[in-house]
C-alpha cells in the first residue's frame, strides 16, 4: 500500500511520463512486464476465451433439482431416500384440482373433462402412473362392511356410462372411501389429482426437466380452463417451474441493472469509451462464468440465477477504481499506456485482496449442506475468480490501448480540487471530525444503541417459511392463488409431514407395534397445526369397529389377534399404500394448516420425543419411528440443516475475513476497525429482516456471506490507505483526510453501483428475489456508510498512536 500513496502524492517511483518511449518496460513487477510486454497477445487470449465461452454459455440449460434442493445427508433425508420406493406419493408430488364452477362433481358433463385430464396427466413423462390417485384411477378404492364381510372396489363405478344411476353409484362409493376433503372437496365442487413424479425421464433417463414439465402443465392441462371448469395446480415441480417461467422476465432485470450501472459509471467519469469498456467488460465476466459452468456441468437454478448479477456488479464497481487512476494520471499529462501500467501496478495487490475477501465470503457457504447452496457457493467463487483477469488484468491493457476522453481526464482532477471546496469538501471534512473526541464518541454510543436494539429484534427471526403458500412467489402469484383454493375447500392440507414406522416382516400386524402408532397420531393431533393424521392404526380402529355392526365400542385395536389380523388385512386391501406389501414399513402422515417454521418445529419435536422414547426401547427388533418423509418433513430437515449451518457459516465468514484483513494490515487493531461495520450491518439485516416478515431459508441465506464478502472492500480501500499515511508519520486526522480525498469517492460510486445493480430486483416477478435485491441494496449501503462513519470514530480509540514518526517501530507498523 505504499506503493499506492507514493503513486498519488507524485513521488518520483511514478513520475508523469507523457512519450511511452521514454518509459521503462522493464520496470514494475514480473507479472506487471509479462502482461504489458505481451499485451497484444493477452488481449487476443481474452477474445479467444470470450468468443469459446459464450459458445458453451449459449447451451448452458436452467432446470432445477428436487434431490439438489435438500439436505441429502440429513438423516431424516436419508430415511426418506432408503424407502421413497415404498412410500408413494409422499414425496415429489403435484397436486391438480379440477373445479366444476357451474356445479357439483357428479354431473356427466365434469366427469367426463376430469376424465380427460386425468389421462392428460397419465401420459406427461416423469408422472409415476403406479401411484395416480383420483376418481378415476382404480387404486382409490372404497370398503364395506356386511353380512359376508368386508367388501370394496375402485370408487369409480367399473360399469359407469355418464348415467344417473351410474353417478349415484359414484356417489355413494365415495362417501364409503372416507375421501371428502382428500380427494373430493368438502363442498363437493372439486376433485384432485395427485401425481407422483419420477426423478428422471423414463425414456432419456436424465434429470427431469421441471421447467419442460410445467410448460406441458400449463399447455395441456391448464387448457381444459374454461368458464365452466377451473384448474389449481401445486407441487414442487410447479413452483420451480413458474420459477423457471419468471427468469425469462428476470433477464429484463438484467439489461435494467446493466443500463442502470452503466449510468452510475457515466456519471462519475464522464468518458462515453470507458463507460462501454467497463460494461462490455463486465458482460465478459458474466460470458466467462455461464461458459465455465457449463463446461464443468452446472445447470443455472432459480437459486444461482443471482449469481450473474452479482458477478456483473462487483466486476462493473470495482472495475471503476482502474478508471479513477487512469483519469487522475492522464490528466496530470502521463501517456495511456503508462498511466495503465501505474493502475496496474497501484491496484492490483489492493484488488486482488478485495476479490479474495470476496471469494472467501461465497466458498463458505459450502458448510451448508444443501447441494444447491453449495453450487451458489462454488458458481460464485468461480465468477469472482473470473474477475481477476477481466477486471485486473483486461481493463488496463485495453485501457493502455483506447485511452480515456482527455476532457473527461482533465475534468476529474480539475473537480478533485474544486470539490474540495464545496458539497464534497464540506462532506469530508464532517467525516474529518469524526476523529476527534467528542464525535467520535457520539457516533460509538449511536452505533452501540442502535447494534443493541437491532440485536434484540434479531433474536425473533425464524428459520423458514411465514408465510403459507410458496414464498418464493409473490402472493398475488397464480401458483399462491391455486395454494390458497385447495386450502379453503379441503380439509387436509398439500404439507404433509410423515414418520415412518418399521418392524420386521408382518410386524405391524402386532398389537403392542400398532398401539405405538396409535399412540403418535393422537400426541400429533393435539400438537397446534395438525390438521388430521392418517395411519394404518386408525385404518385398523375403524375396520374393527366395522366388522362388528359398526359398534363404537369396537373403535379400538383388538388385543385378539385374530381380529387384528382380518383388519388389517382389509385396511391392506382398500389402501395400498398404507403400508408395504410384507407390512415392514408404514407411514404415519399428519396433514398441516401450513408449513410455516413453527408450524414444523413444533411437529418436530413431538416426533422427535416420541421417537426417542419408543426407539430405545426397541433395540431388540420391535417398531422404529424414523423421521421424516413428506413435503413438510423434507422441508423441517432443511430448516435443521440451516439452523445447523448458519452459526459456522458466520464463524467461518467472519473468521476468514479478519484473516485476511489481519494479513493486509499487519494490525489487530486495524482488522477490529474494519470488522465492528460488518458486524453491525449483518445485526441490522437480521432486525430488517424480521421487520419486513423474511425467514432465513435457502433462498435467503446467501445475503449475509455476500454482504460480509463484499462490505469488506469499503475498509480494504479506505483503511489501507488512512494506515500507509499514519506509517509515514500523518497524524489520524491527516491521514483519514488523504483516504477519502483518495478513494473516498470510489467507495461511494461502488457502494451506489452495487446498490443500483440489485434495486431493480425489488421489482422482479420472483418474491424471494425482491426481497434479495432490499436486503444487498440495504447492505450494500449500510456497508459503505458505515465503514465511511465508522472507521474513523473507531480509529480514534483504537488507531491514534500519540507517538510521532521516530518513536514508531522500525519496521512502521502500528501496535497492536
Amino acid at each position: 500500500m505504499k506503493v499506492l500513496m507514493s503513486a498519488h502524492s507524485q513521488q518520483p517511483a511514478m513520475p508523469v511520463v507523457r512519450d511511452p518511449a521514454q518509459f521503462d518496460r522493464k520496470s514494475g513487477s514480473r507479472l506487471e512486464q509479462l502482461v504489458f510486454n505481451n499485451r497484444l497477445l493477452v488481449l487476443l487470449l481474452c477474445l479467444v476465451a470470450t468468443a469459446v465461452l459464450g459458445y458453451f454459455a449459449l447451451k448452458l440449460e436452467v432446470n432445477a433439482s428436487f434431490e439438489r434442493m435438500i439436505p441429502s445427508s440429513s438423516p431424516y433425508i436419508q430415511t426418506y431416500f432408503a424407502y421413497r420406493e415404498e412410500l408413494p406419493g409422499l414425496g415429489n408430488t403435484v397436486r391438480v384440482v379440477v373445479e366444476n364452477k357451474s356445479g357439483d362433481v357428479y354431473d356427466a358433463a365434469y366427469l367426463e373433462k376430469l376424465r380427460k385430464v386425468n389421462d392428460a396427466l397419465y401420459l406427461i413423462p416423469g408422472v409415476d402412473r403406479s401411484w395416480m390417485k383420483s376418481l378415476w384411477m382404480p387404486i382409490v378404492r372404497w370398503r364395506q362392511v356386511t353380512e359376508e364381510g368386508v367388501v370394496g372396489g375402485a370408487v369409480m363405478p367399473p360399469d359407469y356410462s355418464g348415467s344417473q344411476e351410474s353417478i349415484g353409484k359414484l356417489k355413494e362409493n365415495v362417501g364409503r372411501s372416507g375421501i371428502v376433503g382428500s380427494l373430493v372437496a368438502n363442498d363437493a365442487r372439486s376433485t384432485m389429482i395427485i401425481v407422483p413424479l419420477l426423478d428422471r425421464h423414463p425414456k432419456t433417463g436424465e434429470p427431469l426437466n421441471y421447467g419442460e414439465f410445467s410448460r406441458i402443465l400449463e399447455k395441456e392441462i391448464r387448457s381444459f380452463e374454461d368458464e365452466s371448469t377451473g384448474i389449481y395446480m401445486v407441487g414442487f415441480a410447479k413452483i420451480v417451474g413458474d420459477l423457471i417461467a419468471g427468469l425469462h422476465e428476470v433477464m429484463l432485470f438484467f439489461g435494467l441493472s446493466v443500463a442502470v450501472a452503466a449510468l452510475f459509471v457515466y456519471l462519475y467519469t464522464r468518458c462515453i469509451r470507458s463507460t462501454v469498456l467497463l460494461v462490455s467488460v463486465a458482460v465478459a465476466g458474466v460470458v466467462w462464468l455461464l461458459g465455465l459452468m457449463n463446461l464443468l456441468g452446472y445447470e443455472l437454478d432459480p437459486y444461482s440465477i443471482l449469481v450473474p448479477f452479482l458477478i456483473f456488479a462487483i466486476g462493473l464497481s470495482h472495475g471503476a477504481q482502474k478508471m479513477n487512476g487512469i483519469l487522475q494520471d492522464v490528466g496530470r499529462g502521463t501517456h495511456k499506456y503508462v498511466a495503465a501500467r501505474y493502475t496496474f501496478r497501484r491496484l492490483f495487490m489492493a484488488g486482488l485482496t478485495a476479490l479474495l475477501t470476496n471469494i472467501v465470503g461465497f466458498a463458505v457457504l459450502v458448510i451448508i449442506d444443501i447441494p444447491v447452496i453449495r453450487d451458489l457457493a462454488l458458481t460464485t467463487s468461480i465468477g469472482i475468480t473470473v474477475l481477476v483477469f477481466t477486471k485486473l488484468v483486461l481493463i488496463p491493457v485495453t485501457l493502455s490501448y483506447i485511452g480515456v476522453s482527455e476532457a473527461a481526464a482533465r475534468r476529474a482532477l480539475a473537480e478533485d480540487t474544486t470539490r474540495k471546496q464545496g458539497w464534497l469538501g464540506r462532506t469530508w471534512s464532517a467525516l474529518d471530525r469524526l476523529t476527534e473526541r467528542r464525535a467520535a464518541t457520539v457516533t460509538v454510543a449511536l452505533a452501540a444503541v442502535m447494534t443493541a436494539v437491532c440485536t434484540v429484534v434479531m433474536f425473533d427471526l425464524r428459520i423458514g417459511d411465514l408465510d403459507p403458500g410458496a414464498p418464493e412467489l409473490r402472493q398475488d402469484s397464480r401458483y399462491n392463488r391455486d395454494s390458497a383454493y385447495i386450502t379453503a375447500h379441503y380439509g387436509l392440507s398439500n404439507d404433509q409431514f410423515v414418520v415412518i414406522m418399521t418392524n420386521p416382516d408382518d410386524g405391524c400386524r402386532l398389537y403392542g407395534t400398532l398401539q405405538l402408532m396409535d399412540q403418535l397420531a393422537q400426541a400429533l393431533r393435539q400438537t397446534e397445526g395438525v390438521q388430521a393424521t392418517s395411519s394404518l392404526a386408525e385404518s385398523t380402529r375403524f375396520i374393527t369397529a366395522a366388522l362388528n355392526e359398526g359398534s363404537g365400542k369396537w373403535l379400538t385395536i383388538s388385543r385378539d389377534q385374530g381380529i387384528t389380523n382380518a383388519a388389517v388385512g382389509a385396511a391392506m386391501i382398500a389402501s395400498p399404500d398404507i403400508t408395504n406389501t410384507s407390512c415392514s414399513v408404514s407411514p404415519l402422515i399428519a396433514y398441516l394448516a401450513d408449513h410455516k417454521a413453527d408450524t414444523l418445529k413444533r411437529v418436530l419435536q413431538v416426533s422427535e420425543a416420541f421417537a426417542a422414547e419408543h426407539n430405545s426401547a426397541s433395540a431388540d427388533g420391535g417398531p422404529r419411528f424414523l423421521l421424516a418423509a413428506g413435503s413438510a418433513g423434507i422441508e423441517a430437515a432443511t430448516n435443521i440443516e440451516v439452523e445447523r449451518g448458519i452459526l459456522l457459516m458466520y464463524l467461518a465468514v467472519y473468521g476468514a475475513t479478519a484473516l485476511l484483513c489481519l494479513l493486509t494490515f499487519r494490525s489487530l487493531r486495524a482488522t477490529i476497525v474494519a470488522m465492528v461495520p460488518l458486524v453491525i450491518t449483518t445485526i441490522i439485516c437480521k432486525a430488517l429482516m424480521v421487520w419486513m416478515g423474511i425467514g432465513l431459508k435457502v433462498a435467503t441465506l446467501p445475503v449475509i456471506a455476500v454482504g460480509v464478502g463484499v462490505g469488506v472492500d469499503y475498509a480494504l480501500y479506505l483503511l489501507s490507505v488512512q494506515i500507509a499515511m499514519q506509517r509515514r508519520g500523518s497524524t489520524l486526522a491527516e491521514a483519514y483526510r488523504r483516504s477519502l480525498d483518495f478513494t473516498g469517492r470510489v467507495v461511494a460510486l461502488v457502494g451506489l453501483t452495487m446498490a443500483a445493480g440489485v434495486i431493480t430486483w425489488a421489482f422482479s416477478p420472483i418474491k424471494f428475489q425482491a426481497d434479495m435485491g432490499i436486503l444487498l441494496t440495504f447492505m450494500f449501503l449500510w456497508n459503505m456508510v458505515g465503514a465511511l462513519v465508522l472507521i474513523p470514530a473507531l480509529s480514534h480509540f483504537l488507531l491514534n498512536p500519540r507517538q510521532t514518526k521516530s518513536a514508531l517501530p522500525a519496521d512502521g507498523a502500528l501496535p497492536l
